[in-house]
């Protein structure tokens, strides 16, 4: 008895470690299915056009508190020339768009560690942002415009701004030529956010640098703002769409800088523009 006793617990713990190897090999096996699948994602983001085809979609990041470029209606829906601008790309590539918002610097880490695909957001051109991104070919043009109160007559020119202080987002264009000119500048996030620190009248903020097109909408929407412009950086902003740095980007840039030159023959790029600045900026 005692012998049938100890074979039966031999039986039984053999089957247990034959259940216990099946469920060891099983956990490998997914374990190794994940591995695969990291292998093959990173295969495709050696080419990130491919990646994007194989996923079906592309992410845009883009702030969404940008009028007219991104923004929310009273719908809370997220709108603008650069929503539009994306969609029409998209839809050139063949593939949807997932936009992904938020903060301006958050935004520009996220496309260099290739979080987002692409950001499109009013973003210029200038020579140290191309050692960090892979820059597409313009899809419009920017002037920027030097904005104060308007009972300001110490600053008329940006010659003006030296020793003043300005309010824009970090790291933006505006803060670069801001500083270009000698002013102290002042971390702002948002557009309404610089324009009311102007309005407000302190010592914080003696004016601003914005988009011309932008100001221009925002006083279509407050026309009794005391604002002003007094003068422009006299080169127009190359806005561009930027990817991740590096040869991955190649193909997807070629592919984007085709679907601009498409939709701007095509007439979509100025139909859009007009729509949401009331005049075409997509020419130099």
């Amino acid at each position: 008895m005692k012998k049938k006793i100890i074979s039966l617990m031999i039986v039984m713990t053999m089957t247990c470690g034959l259940f216990a190897g099946c469920g060891s090999d099983k956990a490998s096996n997914d374990a190794g299915t994940e591995s695969s699948s990291d292998t093959a994602s990173d295969s495709s983001s050696d080419d990130l056009l491919s990646a994007i085809k194989e996923r079906g979609y592309i992410t845009v990041a883009m702030e969404g508190t940008w009028a007219p470029w991104t923004y929310h209606d009273e719908d809370d829906n997220l709108v603008g020339f650069d929503v539009e601008v994306a969609k029409a790309v998209a839809d050139e590539l063949g593939v949807d768009v997932q936009y992904q918002e938020g903060e301006w610097d958050g935004l520009l880490a996220g496309v260099q560690s290739g979080r987002y695909d692409i950001m499109v957001n009013g973003v210029g051109y200038t020579e140290e942002r191309a050692q960090a991104y892979t820059f597409s070919d313009p899809y419009c043009y920017n002037k920027t415009a030097l904005i104060v109160r308007g009972d300001n007559e110490d600053i008329k020119s940006l010659e003006d701004l030296k020793g003043k202080t300005t309010c824009n987002s970090a790291n933006s264009t505006y803060q670069l030529i801001a500083e270009e000119y000698g002013a102290n500048v002042l971390d702002v996030e948002t557009l309404d956010g610089t324009l009311e620190m102007v309005l407000a009248g302190t010592d914080r903020a003696d004016a601003t640098l914005n988009a011309e097109a932008s100001f221009l909408d925002y006083m279509n929407a407050h026309p009794d703002a005391n604002l002003k412009i007094v003068d422009y950086y006299p080169e127009s902003e190359k806005v561009c769409i930027i990817m991740q740095k590096g040869d991955s980007s190649d193909s997807l840039k070629e592919a984007i800088n085709s679907a601009i030159e498409k939709l701007r023959a095509d007439g979509t790029l100025s139909e859009l523009s007009n729509k949401y600045f009331g005049g075409d900026i997509t020419a130099e």
